[in-house]
């Protein structure tokens, strides 16, 4: 509602992750470089973690668009597949048939395939999203796939991508196996306050904004204490800051459309008034928008 507004050509703050909106501050953009480099050494097992709307499928997206053209590249981004199902997935982008036979025999068929494409110059690599919910058995048919090899050289690079939950999960016994075949960690942090307002700029620059200063520092700081340092969160409390700066007609974004944002969103503290009557307020910024558009019309 409030592209035009802002001179915005598309939505700045939306939840799924875009490519083009990557924002490489707050070491993103050196964990990404790191594992670009991981995958051209062929390093295998790599694991990714990061707190719960951190920025880790974003992360995930980006370096599968920038995978080199003789990667080939197995998004797995159903984390409930059974170990056949991960089998069958992985088969089907290979082109591999596993009707019938026993596990092991499927998973030579596969180590046979891949052998025909190493020697063919392709190199495949396996993305797994949110791998901390994965099955036990399918963690299991995780690293079983990790020891393929072909001479001195992995058959498959393999990165799990995870909340904090996965770190927890590795560090069991029955797991012990597969978390000490992990060759590279690497942990998204939290943005800082300082990273909130670049990144906040980064996206409305990629959204198409030909200015700064859109949000005002304070409340870029107030934002940033609500999101906790979690880019869904900034997204979510930025998109509804601007929807109050829209219909209030300012062009800036002050500390008061923060708030309203913030009560809106639930993650506000405190028993004041505010938090008290929050539905009330997100109400209230609905139907003030849906007033302007009408009277927009009537005139």
């Amino acid at each position: 509602m409030y592209l035009d507004f802002f001179g915005l050509t598309s939505p700045p703050f939306r939840l799924t992750p875009h490519p083009d909106f990557f924002f490489a501050g707050a070491t993103r953009g050196d964990i990404l470089h790191a594992l670009e480099y991981a995958l051209g050494q062929g390093d295998g097992l790599i694991k990714v973690v990061a707190d719960v709307g951190a920025g880790k499928t974003m992360l995930c997206r980006v370096l599968l668009e920038r995978m080199p053209v003789h990667m080939d590249s197995v998004l797995i981004a159903n984390p409930a597949l059974t170990a056949d199902e991960l089998l069958q997935t992985l088969a089907d982008e290979l082109e591999v048939s596993l009707e019938g036979g026993r596990p092991m025999a499927r998973v030579r068929r596969l180590e046979l395939a891949l052998i025909e494409r190493f020697a063919a110059g392709r190199q495949v690599v396996i993305l797994v999203d949110e791998a901390h919910a994965m099955p036990d058995e399918s963690l299991e048919a995780i690293r079983l796939l990790s020891n393929l090899d072909h001479g001195h050289s992995k058959l498959l690079q393999i990165v799990l991508f995870g909340q904090t939950e996965l770190d927890v999960r590795l560090a069991q016994s029955h797991l012990r196996q597969l978390r000490e075949r992990i060759v590279h960690s690497f942990s998204l942090p939290p943005l800082s306050p300082l990273d909130v307002g670049r990144y906040l700029e980064c996206r409305l620059a990629a959204a198409g904004l030909s200015r700064t200063g859109v949000f005002h520092p304070a409340a870029v700081a107030a934002l940033a204490r609500g999101a906790e340092g979690l880019s869904r969160r900034i997204n979510i409390l930025a998109d509804k800051s601007m929807l109050a700066a829209f219909v209030a007609g300012s062009p800036c974004v002050d500390v008061s459309h923060v708030h309203l944002a913030l009560h809106d969103a639930g993650y506000a503290r405190g028993e004041g008034f505010f938090h008290r009557y929050r539905a009330f307020i997100g109400a209230g910024i609905v139907f003030a928008v849906l007033g302007s558009l009408l009277l927009s019309y009537l005139h």
